[in-house]
């Protein structure tokens, strides 16, 4: 049998090949122009939707930008003040100050400068407390790794990515 025949009806035909084509030659594809049926009724109405959103929309952006221009102009502007005629200036009188008869003594303040502060060694902490703090770091670790491993699986399965699909394989160590 020549594959030749198959693919573009070159080539010697098989008989059994042409036995079938004879019998199914019937049910072979007929190009027919599309027709409409007389019965189904045609929309010709047309749809405004679309249009209203879009007007909305440049309505509500159009007030959202005089809005905003309005704001921002009556910021800058000072209201307006009525001239008041001008009235002779008036003295203040100003009581005199009394010294304090008991003075307390001003405390020493210390001020630290919290950019340039130095770190401290890591023998200012007690032993057990450095243990503890090494504990809670490891836990932390672990439970940001977890964490993490969960909003992946999440994310894989939004995108449509099998749940169980694991990714380079090797060897760790």
């Amino acid at each position: 049998m020549n594959d030749d025949y198959l693919w573009d009806k070159s080539g010697e035909p098989d008989p059994q090949i042409q036995e079938l084509e004879q019998i199914l030659g019937s049910l072979r594809y007929q190009p027919k122009p599309f027709e409409i049926p007389r019965d189904v009724p045609v929309s010709t109405r047309r749809r405004y939707f679309p249009l209203l959103a879009i007007a909305a929309t440049l309505l509500v952006a159009l007030l959202a930008a005089g809005i905003w221009f309005r704001m921002r102009t009556s910021n800058n502007v000072q209201p307006h003040q009525a001239r008041v005629p001008e009235t002779p200036p008036v003295e203040k009188v100003v009581p005199p100050v009394e010294p304090k008869k008991n003075p307390e003594p001003e405390k020493n303040i210390l001020v630290l400068n919290r950019k340039h502060r130095s770190r401290p060694s890591s023998s200012v902490l007690a032993k057990r407390e450095r243990e503890e703090a090494l504990a809670v770091k490891e836990q932390l670790v672990v439970a940001l790794r977890l964490a993490s491993e969960k909003l992946n699986l999440a994310h894989r399965r939004a995108q449509g990515f099998p749940a169980n699909q694991i990714k380079n394989q090797h060897r760790v160590g």
